[in-house]
């Protein structure tokens, strides 16, 4: 296959700012595409803009759990912009692993107006316009914690097994177009996730991935990309994927 393979599509990539969107950002412009990269730190966008200096990269301030930020985000596309056929959907974030009897309220709603308000309005806000053209990919970054439980996963993975619903939800409304819809359930990933869950404690963030040859960015966004490259007739519905040094527990039991 073609190297140019995103050659002639236009991305929309948000939380482009690090982790798994700034990967997929930049496979998608080495690639050929149009990409639109967005995220809320501006510093960051305009240090990926400097370092990529290329004419088909565009960056834009966007915060997804503003209403206002995302109505004027499609608005503000120059033409070349504007017929996003790529939708990453990858702005997302998990904070705290208290219990649900201890956990921080403003944390779970921070959770839910992220993962899931901002997913589904960035969604509502794209789609009209991949219907309207007959074409599109809408890749849903989800988690394995959408399917596996942990302690003090609470919201975080029920907030990702409502972005794995929303997607195979997506594809019974869109069936008769040619959109395809994947929700990608990453395992461990090294990115900053953990920092952000620790809320900067990067000392409890390495001990989450010690010993292990975790998942990186980049291997997250690899197998984006192969999903994206599948001819046209075929639809990844849901895709999970793990370092092999990770895996599942035994039912936990109280013996007490």
């Amino acid at each position: 296959m073609s190297e140019a393979w995103a050659a002639g599509r236009i991305a929309l990539v948000t939380g482009a700012t690090s982790g798994f969107g700034e990967a997929m950002a930049r496979r998608l412009l080495a690639a050929g595409g149009h990409v639109i990269a967005t995220g809320r730190r501006a510093d960051r966008l305009a240090s990926l803009a400097e370092e990529l200096a290329s004419e088909r990269l565009l960056t834009r301030e966007l915060d997804v759990t503003s209403e206002a930020s995302i109505a004027a985000l499609l608005p503000s596309l120059p033409p070349a912009f504007e017929a996003i056929d790529i939708l990453y959907n990858n702005a997302g974030l998990a904070l705290g692993l208290g219990k649900a009897h201890e956990a921080n309220l403003g944390d779970w709603e921070t959770m839910i107006a992220t993962n899931v308000t901002g997913l589904v309005r960035m969604t509502r806000a794209v789609l009209p316009g991949m219907v309207a053209r007959d074409r599109g990919d809408v890749i849903n970054i989800s988690s394995v914690a959408a399917n596996y439980p942990y302690p003090g996963g609470n919201v975080y993975g029920a907030t990702k097994a409502f972005v794995r619903q929303f997607s195979l939800n997506l594809r019974a409304d869109l069936l008769g177009t040619k959109i395809r819809v994947t929700s990608i359930e990453p395992g461990m990933a090294d990115t900053e996730f953990s920092v952000v869950r620790f809320k900067g404690d990067q000392t409890a963030a390495d001990k989450v991935y010690a010993g292990v040859h975790a998942m990186s960015a980049d291997d997250v966004a690899l197998v984006c990309e192969s999903v994206l490259r599948l001819p046209a007739h075929i639809n990844v519905n849901t895709l999970e994927i793990m370092p092999v040094q990770q895996a599942f527990g035994p039912f936990a039991v109280d013996r007490g």
